[in-house]
């Protein structure tokens, strides 16, 4: 989990204390930035180096550091853990920071707010708001507490969708029995797959369906739902496996029978892939499995001899 709350990093940024009444309280305020700077220096330096003992003994003895998912990690033996696998699952982790504000609370306590920045690997990249509370205690600036808030946008429906648009284009499948194109399109606001089936038998049209996949947010899945051209409709939940996708999916024919069966969409190559159809049951009768390939059709010529576009 690259959003760990352990993004200790260095203050780049230039801190401005807030509005004083006399140049004495200004050079006070200034005197605390400095100093909270210089832990924070020294503790980024010991971060990007992965010195945990040196990242731990920057906090006191009974310090927290709670994540963006809202765990808890109190004391230095469990910071010490903490660090101790992230450094181990993400070598060479480097960190920046950028504060807003520092402002001091009584004698010997600052409160510090900003953003943290978090790369590991070449494109893993983290951000984070922060609140960290630091205690001076002995002469020295430690960390009492750091809370952490996710700073990055949410995800939209078509960026879940993504491991999915390689569907994108148009396609056939052809037995002696069937024939069906199928095309898919991202909807206007791609947030959507639209996909479109065609299914003719000797010439003449059997059955046309329209389908849309979209993001699920209330069970955390892919869903797709089915609309066939005779009233008959249907749906399905998208699972990702390492085989490819698995959809367990229902259906309710026009004629009010009800069927149920699992189907995995695989993807052989850029222009084929597999519908593989099991445990198939149509009213109250097993349906045989079936295993079909799909091909990617052809450009459509024109006229010039330049294959049409979309």
């Amino acid at each position: 989990m690259l959003r760990f709350a352990f993004r200790v990093s260095v203050y780049f940024a230039a801190l401005m204390g807030a509005a004083v009444g006399s140049s004495q309280c200004a050079r006070a305020q200034d005197d605390i930035v400095s100093e909270v700077a210089s832990v924070e220096e020294s503790l980024t330096a010991a971060f990007n180096a992965a010195d945990v003992d040196a990242i731990v003994n920057a906090f006191l003895p009974d310090g927290e550091l709670i994540d963006e998912s809202g765990l808890l990690h109190r004391g230095q033996e469990e910071l010490r853990e903490l660090f101790s696998q992230y450094f181990a699952k993400f070598p060479g982790a480097t960190l920046s920071l950028q504060i807003d504000s520092i402002r001091k609370v009584g004698d010997h306590i600052a409160i510090e707010e900003g953003t943290r920045y978090l790369t590991a690997g070449d494109s893993a990249f983290a951000q984070v708001r922060y609140i960290a509370t630091l205690s001076k205690q002995d002469g020295k600036w430690k960390l009492a507490s750091i809370r952490e808030f996710d700073d990055q946008p949410s995800p939209t429906s078509g960026d879940r969708l993504q491991a999915l648009a390689w569907l994108v284009g148009d396609w056939v499948s052809e037995s002696a029995e069937l024939a069906v194109r199928i095309s898919y399109r991202w909807d206007e606001d791609k947030n959507f797959l639209i996909g479109k089936f065609h299914a003719t038998r000797g010439g003449q049209v059997v059955l046309k369906t329209e389908q849309r996949i979209g993001w699920d947010p209330l069970t955390g899945k892919v869903r797709s739902w089915l609309f066939d051209s005779d009233g008959g409709f249907g749906g399905g939940i998208w699972t990702p496996t390492e085989d490819g996708w698995v959809i367990k999916s229902e259906s309710t024919e026009a004629s009010g029978t009800v069927g149920f069966a699992t189907v995995l969409y695989r993807q052989l190559d850029d222009d084929r892939y597999q519908m593989l159809g099991t445990n198939r049951l149509i009213g109250n009768e097993m349906a045989e499995d079936f295993d079909v390939t799909v091909t990617r059709a052809p450009p459509k010529p024109t006229r010039s001899g330049v294959p049409a576009k979309d």
